[in-house]
């Protein structure tokens, strides 16, 4: 019997895993449709809608395509570092997706993959290593317009993760932990943290677009300055996976925005927001933070086509001269209100 429950457990592991990459595959490809959707709504035009009804398999397409075009390999290249930076851009996305809380449970079945108790600081562990691979793709093209990318994206990182490590202190400071799950289920209870932190969400949504690498930030490609960045010299599925990873690093903010300030799986006054006890109210909790998070997507890529970019020292400036002191008096505003009320 205990045999049985063991191969239970582990069937359930891989369902888990089978269904995680699965739900990737089929909506990374997706958000790049939604982007090209948007951005044909916001400038007035139809937009994709040949290939399939409505153009819906317009991403499969795409992919079929960058699939059949030659692997072309300048012999200029760090050739082992150049096959390896695209994964290093895609794989940290995936495996930070694993911490994400979906949902509550489905049945016997949760909807978090890996919940372990430091959720959040293993988050920013894995997904900073994103980085290495846009910096490692800029070294090893051995070209000068991919390792400015590669450069700007390194000094990007850095001024902005201390901002957006500093505005989630507050978060810690209130919540009590650094378990997703469990800051999910306080809202749940107390209410989203995006009235209760206001400013730290703002810190945290303009962080956000900086650490992903997205208009306005997007200096790491900056098309008008560096012919398209650390990417220039990949062709083929290797130029799909940068492909992939950025969008999958979007979907990745995007789901940790929604986890610690709009309440994750949790909705306002709603009866289920408890742990779900039958299956189906804990399918209605995966489809909530699906909304969610596609209504966050949506505006990452709203920002893309309606703000123009910065100017590297504006970034630089904006990261270090009004984030970083307005997360430090994030910090002791929380303390000391927290101080006066006897705690969390």
């Amino acid at each position: 019997m205990h045999l049985d429950g063991v191969i239970v457990e582990w069937l359930l592991v891989l369902v888990r895993v089978i269904a995680l990459f699965v739900i990737t595959f089929l909506i990374v490809p997706y958000t790049v449709m939604a982007e090209r959707w948007v951005c044909a709504w916001i400038q007035d035009r139809v937009g994709p809608n040949r290939t399939g009804p409505f153009g819906i398999m317009q991403p499969w397409a795409d992919a079929l395509k960058l699939f059949l075009k030659e692997d072309i390999v300048p012999h200029h290249v760090r050739k082992v570092y150049y096959v390896i930076a695209p994964t290093l851009v895609f794989l940290p996305a995936l495996l930070t997706m694993a911490l994400m809380p979906w949902g509550s449970n489905l049945g016997p079945m949760s909807c978090v993959l890996a919940d372990i108790g430091p959720g959040m600081l293993v988050v920013f562990a894995v997904s900073a290593f994103s980085v290495y691979g846009i910096v490692l793709a800029g070294w090893a093209s051995n070209s000068k317009y991919p390792f400015l990318g590669g450069v700007r994206s390194a000094a990007q990182l850095i001024s902005y993760e201390v901002c957006i490590g500093l505005s989630l202190v507050a978060i810690f400071m209130q919540t009590q932990t650094l378990n997703l799950t469990q800051t999910v289920l306080y809202q749940a209870s107390h209410g989203w943290l995006v009235w209760q932190q206001p400013l730290a969400a703002l810190l945290f949504l303009i962080c956000m677009f900086a650490e992903t690498n997205r208009a306005p930030f997007d200096f790491p490609e900056a098309e008008q300055e560096l012919v398209s960045g650390y990417n220039i010299e990949y062709s083929s599925l290797k130029f799909g996976l940068f492909f992939l990873g950025e969008y999958a690093n979007m979907m990745v903010a995007s789901m940790l925005l929604v986890t610690l300030f709009f309440g994750g799986w949790s909705l306002p006054f709603a009866p289920f927001n408890a742990p779900a006890q039958v299956w189906w109210v804990g399918l209605a909790h995966v489809a909530i933070f699906i909304a969610k998070t596609a209504c966050m997507l949506f505006v990452y890529i709203w920002v893309r086509w309606t703000v123009p970019r910065f100017r590297y020292d504006q970034l630089m400036g904006l990261g270090w001269k009004v984030l970083f002191p307005l997360a430090l008096v994030n910090i002791l505003i929380t303390a000391v209100v927290l101080g006066l009320r006897g705690g969390a």
